[in-house]
């Protein structure tokens, strides 16, 4: 009886202390504030040097910092990491004054020898060709130097008028831990080590990237313990999840799920967006090599009834690859009109009656393309049907997409793409055949007048001079016709009622340091 009575003590006190463990535990967890973001899919990494797209970005912006910023609400530039800097009455040197103090993820300094390696790993000849965004960003530099510990010159090979602006994108610009790079080889996609307001913790591919703040940013202290990003390429069911309070934030909102939303008194982020969505043919080979046969799929597609249909009034119907409050936007330009009759003969005249053509799209949604690629591909895929057109459609998942079309694949493809800058050349670069290789130009798109006009573009400083240029590319490309311009999406996102100062940059980024949770 002894016995089973210690036992049963004994027991007491094991369950006990557990108890207590246990109680610790929640409260240390309840005692968090962790906050939860829903995307569409993963990103293609998380090195800003080796990627192109705005699912890294909305990470990466999170974990790094650029020598400067875009304002709140538009492409207006302002200190980051540079404090002030100087450009030379010739254009052509760019001098960086740096903060001092700052310190990266892993211990070390943030200083001018940081931002020569990050630059130099994007130049000639330590470049890759698959750094997307190097020859973009940095193609105009001739050299960068350290003039001291924390002060930096470029100097560029020519002047260069968006370079400014083009040191506060969320791509290739961002500045990484030369300390960590070195000790992977010079890619952080897995790895990511910056100076921002948080830290990395853990990816776990296909289901969430965990973030912690950062104790010692330079900053304003953001107000979570960690972030928490989730993918689920299903609009409605991160609209579910944000219902049921088991997400904070989500972006690629589709329009059929706002009325739901409303209703249960959730906050919807709704702005104009600096961004487009197109169909790209693939121009470097037969059958769309013919600019005539590209013009006729031009007529076939009802883009005003598509648009309506698809976006519900939460996009535009584009007539140039630019939005129209971009500097340098022609509001003259004029795409094909839709009239399938003239398709029909243009096609039979070009013997292309039995024309079989193989689409390949994206599976989620995009900033520019809220309802996703297959939607959109299935809608003009049903027009084409109707002027004799055969089309296959293959969709894949994001980021297998990106090497599909990289490789070639498809006759037609859907993309998009949103300003990174707020500068015309952004946009209109996605024209420049030195960009085919890089993968920005998708269309693999060649006019050697149009490579002309933007060099020139970059050459000429801001006003009427530098928008004329850009107004004659886009005369020209509406004519060769490498894309269908189909819209221009509002950025749409949405919030738990407890989340403040949650909102969408116009360049499609998500900045969290500032957003608080009661």
């Amino acid at each position: 009886m002894k016995k089973a009575v210690a036992l049963i003590i004994s027991l007491i006190i094991v369950f006990s202390v557990f108890a207590a463990g246990c109680g610790t535990k929640q409260t240390a967890n309840k005692s968090l504030k962790i906050f939860y973001y829903a995307q569409g899919a993963d990103p293609r990494g998380l090195d800003p040097a080796w990627v192109d797209d705005g699912e890294s970005a909305k990470v990466t912006v999170q974990i790094y910092d650029t020598l400067v910023n875009y304002k709140k609400d538009s492409t207006e530039i302002v200190p980051g990491l540079a404090e002030k800097w100087e450009i030379s009455p010739d254009g052509k040197e760019y001098t960086f004054h740096l903060k001092k103090g700052v310190k990266f993820h892993d211990g070390t300094d943030f200083n001018a020898d940081a931002v020569v390696y990050n630059v130099e790993r994007q130049l000639p000849p330590k470049v890759k060709d698959d750094m997307p965004y190097a020859s973009f960003t940095f193609g105009a530099v001739d050299k960068v130097e350290k003039i001291d510990d924390y002060t930096v010159k470029f100097i560029l090979k020519q002047p260069y008028t968006p370079f400014l602006a083009n040191l506060a994108m969320s791509l290739a610009a961002p500045i990484a831990s030369p300390t960590a790079l070195k000790a992977h080889n010079d890619n952080l996609n897995e790895s990511p080590v910056g100076t921002g307001p948080y830290k990395f913790v853990k990816w776990d591919k296909g289901q969430s990237i965990t973030l912690e703040r950062n104790p010692n940013y330079w900053g304003t202290k953001p107000d979570a313990d960690k972030i928490i990003f989730k993918f689920e390429k299903e609009n409605s069911v991160r609209a579910n999840d944000l219902i049921a309070g088991q997400i904070d934030m989500m972006d690629g909102l589709d329009p059929n799920d706002i009325p739901k939303l409303k209703e249960k008194e959730l906050t919807i982020f709704q702005d104009k967006g600096m961004n487009i969505n197109y169909l790209a043919f693939n121009c470097s080979r037969a059958p769309f090599n013919d600019p005539k046969l590209r013009e006729a799929v031009s007529y076939a597609i009802n883009r005003d009834e598509l648009v309506k249909y698809l976006y519900q009034g939460y996009a535009e119907v584009a007539n140039s690859p630019l939005p129209s409050f971009i500097p340098g936007y022609d509001d003259t330009v004029k795409p094909y009109e839709y009239n399938p009759d003239k398709a029909k003969q243009m096609l039979k005249d070009l013997g292309k009656e039995n024309l079989q053509v193989k689409i390949i799209t994206y599976s989620n949604p995009r900033p520019y393309n809220a309802v996703g690629g297959q939607k959109l591909a299935e809608a003009v895929q049903n027009y084409l049907s109707k002027v004799g057109i055969k089309a296959t459609i293959q969709t894949y998942q994001w980021t297998e997409y990106k090497q599909k079309s990289m490789q070639g694949e498809g006759d037609i493809l859907f993309y998009g793409w949103t300003g990174d800058n707020g500068d015309a050349d952004n946009f209109l670069s996605l024209f420049d055949s030195n960009e085919i290789k890089s993968s920005l130009n998708v269309a693999k798109y060649t006019n050697k007048q149009v490579d002309e006009l933007l060099v020139k573009g970059r050459l000429t400083p801001n006003g009427t001079e530098r928008d004329n240029i850009y107004k004659q590319i886009q005369q020209i490309v509406a004519k060769d016709a490498p894309w269908i311009l189909i819209s221009h999406g509002t950025n749409l996102a949405a919030s738990s009622p407890k989340i403040k100062g949650f909102y969408v940059h116009r360049t499609g980024s998500v900045f969290l340091k500032d957003v608080t949770k009661e």
